[in-house]
């Protein structure tokens, strides 16, 4: 008769394993530790993320608001341009009316940065009245936390 072998049986020449009372609990204490510490870190880095995020968010429309400022002086000066070369009878009369052959002005972004913005003034070679012709093209357009040069 064939003798029954249980699942507890282990067989006598292989390498016995016996798992401590106490191990489980332990194994079970690393885990829960490890999967805290992954939580932390992730809960630490979505904040830092969402405060660049803000960060980006104020600098960008701070740089568009100033960009804006910046149009404005620049339609302006068109205007400004308009009206001198249809006052004026030669190119050297229209260039002493606007002052010189460029301009350049200064927008602040924030406390740091600022906008430089440097203009160059064109004579159109145009009958009057007709004014498709650009007064000034942008010479520069940068930002700077410093001097201009």
């Amino acid at each position: 008769m064939a003798k029954k072998t249980s699942f507890n049986d282990a067989p006598k020449n292989g390498p016995e394993f016996k798992l401590n009372p106490g191990s489980t609990s332990i194994l079970l204490i690393f885990v829960t530790l490890c999967l805290v510490a992954f939580a932390v870190l992730c809960v630490v880095s979505s904040n830092s993320d969402r405060k660049l995020g803000s960060k980006v968010i104020t600098r960008t429309s701070e740089y568009y608001e100033a960009c804006d400022r910046a149009q404005s002086l620049i339609a302006d000066i068109d205007d400004e341009l308009l009206n001198a070369y249809i006052l004026s009878s030669s190119e050297e009369e229209y260039y002493e009316a606007v002052g010189g052959t460029s301009r350049s002005f200064v927008i602040d972004i924030d406390q740091k940065q600022k906008l430089y913005v440097e203009l160059a003034i064109d004579y159109p070679d145009e009958k009057k009245g007709e004014t498709d012709k650009p007064f000034y093209h942008i010479t520069s357009w940068h930002v700077s936390t410093g001097s201009s040069k």
